[in-house]
């Protein structure tokens, strides 16, 4: 029903949108999607915006250095400094490790 998270990091990275350039933005984060998909440890993402244009985002790694190792990727970091340069009023970084957690889904 779901990988279990527990061990693994969470980067949570609550973020809330300048109305600037949506298309760049949207650009952006999927190529950010694909790419971190593509790296060692990486072990899922979620993303939701509200319509305020406050969002988080939650990737999920195996550990904390496949964590840093994304944070510190030559293309995320240009990416990161577009964001904000354009796209973000402000965010937020949180990091964690998932020490327990469970789904429900209807069935």
């Amino acid at each position: 029903m779901g990988e279990d998270r527990t061990g693994q990091t969470a980067v949570l990275f609550v973020s809330k949108r300048t109305a600037d350039d949506d298309a760049g933005y949207a650009e952006a984060a999927m190529a950010m999607d694909v790419l971190a998909a593509q790296q060692p440890g990486y072990r899922g993402v979620e993303s939701q915006r509200g319509p305020a244009g406050v969002g988080i985002t939650i990737s999920y790694w195996a550990d904390d250095a496949s964590a840093a190792a994304w944070r510190d990727h030559p293309e995320h970091a240009a990416i990161r400094a577009k964001g904000r340069a354009r796209w973000y009023e402000w965010y937020e970084v949180i990091v964690t490790r998932v020490e327990r957690g469970y789904r429900w889904h209807r069935a």
